[in-house]
């Protein structure tokens, strides 16, 4: 069983999506995202894999949540350095986002 330390390790921050385009070499279908966590984190990438509910110019602008503290995942040619968060759904991932986008700023960090 997790304990509320094990969560804490965890930094949680918001972001904004400010480029999504097509990943053709990952073994499953996914989304190659930048996203913009503002001036104390700066600009991440991460390979999502939100292709059954989202198409990349509907992403651009999108807020979201994302693990900032994991280690790089390297995903084919491309390295993945923030973890996007969202729902094992039925028919997909469906993503974890902010209830109030205009009030979330990039790097808001989830508590």
């Amino acid at each position: 069983m997790a304990v509320y330390d094990d969560f804490a390790k965890l930094d949680i921050r918001a972001g904004t999506i400010i480029k999504a385009e097509a990943f053709p070499k990952a073994r499953k279908p996914a989304y190659k995202l930048t996203i913009d966590f503002g001036a104390g984190i700066g600009i991440k990438r991460s390979s999502a894999q939100i292709t059954a509910y989202y198409k990349p110019e509907d992403l651009t602008g999108k807020k979201i949540l994302a693990v900032v503290n994991f280690p790089p995942r390297q995903i084919a040619d491309f390295f993945s350095e923030v973890l996007v968060l969202g729902t094992d759904s039925e028919g997909g991932i469906v993503l974890a986002v902010p209830d109030k986008p205009g009030e979330v700023k990039d790097g808001d960090k989830l508590c």
